[in-house]
């Protein structure tokens, strides 16, 4: 891709962070050792759910090494709930989709009933970890098995066992969307279908699974925390209420961090019980997850029904949408309405139709508890959507593609106002944007749909199959409520910014430098980076929802706007001259059109030192630092066009990618190297969820998946070349342009798959309508002939 010719924004820079990295002086926080730490290993249930009818520690408590032990039931008397973990709604959105939420609230650890396999009953902690794990397995608890719920539907049907009694229902979330009048439409249609898709439940899998430490400092009644997560603040907050201590005492802190997707995007309960136990036993404690217990306990993702309905004509122009689906949101719901609303927005994609209506329903089931993985909720949509445009051209004998294009928002009617509210309360507006074109270069890059089809056609008559499947989506990404950051020029002359955004991975510390650089004319290398530390910036919100680079940019462009004004005030009083008659450059402030006349960023920093001879205008308070908040009105909106072609092997029914191509637009690029390594990332991840990775149950609620033996993710081996094209459309909402992209490239794979091994078998009239997309299902579909796998 082209990149930018003057200034750091806009060119491909080698990531600072990579030199600690790759010469393994990265810390990690398994990596941390503090003097006198413990060890904890949890007591997790092994049934999906039962009551607890008591828990004995006795023989725990006295083997070697164990230094404290406690089970949920005595915790319950010493620790409220987990406070209120959602995302607040807005009142804006409240006052406009008809809704109902449940939110039971987590217990640190369970002390009623166990509500899926892998819930934590128990605490052990010890010397060592061997010992806390020893210990644990001699910790008796005493449990009486209930009916089991693995199934949404049924779990909403008569007679079916409650999770949380207090509610006497398992539905926890009903909401409804609507625009136009979608009855009558359908009901008008020159054509109807109606299909159930299904996507099916995987995770995220970061290479770093969960892991906490906390102590206590006793002098200064204070707690530590460094916790593998992508929220320290939201973290700081919680644990201020469970501890029952002034945020001002708490520093919670993300050291390197090995991977979140949104796993990690939220606060849990292991979070708040270890810096609690470090408290009671007075000595730093760890605990580290590892990669059973990450299956158990770390929260899944997707996994939801959808019965959709379509209406549309001859040209196959889509003329109205219904959809009622399910989500199983596992036995607890930690962020509320997010996922589901998001995939309910998102279901409209960048198409242009009148009526549009859908229904929510949130789910509580006997499993791990669903929560935000790379898209969150959005791939789900896409399925939905993408599939039905795909049975639409097949219905009438079109091209998938000719019903896309007739079907998609021209650039002419940006900005497009959709008609819904989305989850922060504010109207849909489509900001920038060309769909249309999108999808040309998508199908040029492929070599066009005709030449395609004639070599599909002389494949098939040698009794090979070649299919070709598309994805087009839309992604609200930069959502509020708000980021900060404080920029503060050091007596060095170098720029310090702290902002609230917490790095998994993504090159935060590079691009931020190359924003910095750019909006004080200094070089990268002269920028100072802290993030993911709630002693470096007081308030923040964190790193979820492809937000941090629209967020946080606009955060440093407020708060360096009025520390400009500060410093060429200064630099004005130093060179005797007006401020309107400055400028930035070369790491200092200069006079316009004099070279050679300026003065640096470290004498104008020593200049607004307070006390003697400082050099401040009269009047002027002391000091170079400014904190401000970027509270965005509504997100920007990316998209993006998926395309591959792929053969199919009828014997064996293995997939083979021949070519996949992306066209993706994110606005401003800040760091194009590292904008393609978040889209091939994302790609692989979004192929690995539609033909390899899979989290099933059987009916008793045990998980079949205990290690990576049972959950294959993809290798080398399995990741196609990925064609990249980019488009750029600045967004007009943020001071840079930018748009997210971290999770975009993961949402359309699932649905590219599908349709493509569709097309490939369509001389069987075969659909693929749920995920993972598996090889007995190819081999059985032409064996069988039509069906819907």
């Amino acid at each position: 891709m082209s990149e930018a010719k003057g200034g750091f924004v806009g060119k491909s820079m080698l990531r600072r962070e990579d030199q600690r990295l790759l010469t393994g002086r990265g810390e990690y926080v398994a990596d941390l050792k503090l003097p006198g730490m413990l060890h904890a290993a949890f007591v997790r249930s092994q049934v999906a759910h039962a009551r607890i009818r008591s828990v004995d520690l006795s023989r725990a408590r006295t083997a070697p090494g164990v230094v404290y032990a406690i089970a949920g039931p005595d915790l319950m008397e010493l620790l409220p709930p987990v406070p209120d973990t959602q995302l607040a709604l807005p009142r804006k959105w409240t006052t406009r989709v008809q809704h109902t939420f449940l939110n039971p609230q987590q217990s640190l650890l369970a002390f009623d009933k166990v509500r899926h396999v892998g819930e934590a009953i128990a605490i052990v902690v010890a010397e060592t970890r061997y010992q806390a794990e020893d210990a644990a397995e001699l910790v008796e608890v005493d449990l009486e098995p209930l009916p089991v719920v693995v199934d949404p539907e049924a779990g909403l049907g008569e007679g079916a066992a409650v999770l949380h009694e207090q509610y006497g229902t398992n539905l926890i979330g009903d909401f409804a969307v609507e625009k136009g009048d979608t009855e009558a439409a359908l009901a008008a249609a020159p054509h109807r279908l109606k299909r159930r898709f299904y996507h099916h439940r995987y995770a995220a899998i970061p290479m770093e699974c969960r892991g906490v430490v906390g102590s206590y400092d006793a002098r200064t009644d204070s707690v530590n925390i460094w916790s593998s997560c992508q929220v320290v603040h939201w973290l700081r907050r919680e644990a201020s209420t469970v501890l029952n201590m002034p945020e001002a005492r708490i520093r919670c802190v993300a050291l390197d961090v090995g991977g979140g997707f949104g796993v990690k995007g939220h606060v849990y309960p292991e979070d708040l019980l270890i810096p609690f136990v470090a408290r009671e036993i007075g000595r730093p404690v760890k605990w580290i997850e590892d990669r059973h217990e990450h299956f158990v306990s770390a929260c899944h993702s997707r996994d939801q029904i959808h019965d959709v309905e379509v209406g549309f004509g001859d040209d196959g122009r889509l003329l109205a949408f219904r959809d009622s689906f399910y989500v199983d949101c596992g036995a607890w719901n930690p962020i509320g309405s997010g996922i589901a609303y998001n995939t309910a927005v998102h279901l409209p994609g960048p198409y242009k139709f009148d009526n549009f209506s859908v229904r929510s329903r949130i789910v509580v089931t006997n499993k791990v508890p669903n929560a935000p993985y790379r898209g969150a909720g959005r791939p789900e949509a896409s399925f939905a959507m993408e599939r039905a445009m795909d049975l639409i051209a097949a219905e009438l004998k079109l091209e998938p593609a000719e019903v896309r294009r007739c079907n998609l928002i021209p650039a002419s009617e940006m900005p497009y106002h959709l008609g819904i509210p989305y989850r922060d309360g504010e109207s849909i507006v489509y900001d920038s944007g060309d769909y249309p074109e999108s999808l040309r270069l998508a199908l040029e890059a492929i070599g066009g749909v005709e030449p395609f089809r004639e070599q599909q056609r002389a494949a098939r008559a040698g009794g090979r199959y070649l299919g070709l499947g598309l994805g087009c989506y839309v992604e609200g990404t930069g959502v509020g409520p708000f980021e900060s950051a404080t920029v503060r020029i050091d007596p060095t002359g170098k720029l310090y910014v702290a902002g609230g955004a917490c790095p998994q991975g993504q090159g935060m510390e590079t691009i931020f430098a190359q924003i910095v650089a750019d909006e004080w004319k200094v070089e990268p290398k002269d920028v100072v980076i802290a993030l993911a530390d709630t002693s470096a910036i007081s308030i923040g919100f964190g790193t979820i929802a492809s937000r941090s680079t629209v967020t946080l940019s606009g955060a440093i462009h407020r708060a360096s706007e009025p520390l400009r004004e500060k410093v060429f005030a200064i630099a004005a009083n130093m060179l005797e001259c007006s401020a309107g008659d400055l400028e930035l450059r070369s790491g200092g402030v200069g006079i316009l059109g004099v070279p050679g006349n300026e003065v640096s960023l470290a004498k104008i920093a020593k200049a607004a030192r307070p006390g003697w001879d400082h050099g401040r205008p009269d009047g002027m308070p002391a000091g170079l630092e400014e904190t401000a908040y970027f509270e965005p009105q509504t997100v920007t909106w990316a998209y993006a066009t998926h395309a591959a072609i792929l053969e199919v092997d009828p014997q064996i029914g293995r997939i083979d990618i021949k070519k996949y191509v992306i066209v993706h637009d994110c606005g401003t690029v800040v760091n194009p190297m590292l904008v393609d390594g978040q889209i091939h990332g994302g790609a692989i991840q979004g192929l690995g969820g539609a033909m390899l990775e899979e989290l099933t149950y059987d009916s008793d609620g045990q998980l079949l998946v205990g290690s990576f033996m049972d959950y294959l993710v993809p290798g080398a081996s399995d990741a196609p070349h990925l064609d990249l094209i980019h488009m750029h459309s600045p967004s007009p909402l943020n001071p840079l342009g930018v748009k997210g992209v971290g999770e975009g490239s993961a949402i359309a794979p699932p649905v590219v798959i599908a349709n493509a091994v569709a097309d490939a078998l369509s001389h069987l009239k075969v659909e693929f309508n749920a995920t993972p997309i598996k090889p007995e299902q190819i081999v059985r579909a032409v064996l069988n002939g039509p069906s819907q796998p």
